[in-house]
C-alpha cells in the first residue's frame, strides 16, 4: 500500500471529494477560491508584518535616495505609486488588496507604467492603509 493510498483512506469521503475537485481547478480558479475562501472566513495567508509608527507627515527614503511625501497632515488625497520597487509581485498583491475590482493584469500594468494613480479623492484612512500597504511590499508612493 503506497503512502498516498493510506492518506486517502484516512480521509472522509468529503473531504476526499473536494481534495479531487481541487485538483482539478485551474491556476486562475484555485486562486479565485483562495480570495474567496480569505473574505469569507477573515483571514489571509500573507505573514503579519511589524506596523510603522505614524504620524501626521513622514516621509520615506527609497533605496535609489527618493525622497516620497507619503502622507498629507489630516486630509486624504490621491495616492500615486511612482515607483513600483525590485518586489513587483508584492506590489502586485498590495494593489489587488487596495481595489479587489482589478485584476492581475491592471495591477501590473500600474507596476510598469509608474506613476500610476491608485486612488483618487481617497478618504484620510482610505490613503493611509493604501500608502502602508504599497510602502510595506516595497513600492514608493506619494499623496497628492
Amino acid at each position: 500500500m503506497t503512502d498516498e493510498t493510506k492518506k486517502e483512506k484516512e480521509l472522509s469521503k468529503n473531504v476526499a471529494k473536494l481534495v479531487d475537485e481541487i485538483a482539478s481547478l485551474s491556476v486562475l480558479e484555485l486562486s479565485e477560491l483562495v480570495n474567496a475562501l480569505q473574505d469569507k472566513l477573515g483571514v489571509t495567508a500573507q505573514a503579519p508584518m511589524m506596523a510603522m509608527p505614524a504620524t501626521a507627515t513622514t516621509t520615506a527614503a527609497t533605496p535609489a535616495g527618493d525622497v516620497a511625501t507619503s502622507e498629507q497632515g489630516a486630509g486624504g488625497g490621491t495616492v500615486v505609486m511612482t515607483n513600483a520597487g525590485a518586489n513587483k509581485i508584492a506590489v502586485i498583491k498590495a494593489l489587488r488588496e487596495i481595489n479587489q475590482n482589478w485584476g492581475l493584469k491592471e495591477a501590473k500594468d500600474m507596476t510598469e507604467n509608474v506613476p500610476a494613480e491608485i486612488l483618487k479623492d481617497a478618504k484620510p484612512e482610505d490613503a493611509k492603509a493604501a500608502v502602508e500597504k504599497l510602502k510595506a511590499a516595497g513600492a514608493t508612493v506619494e499623496v497628492k
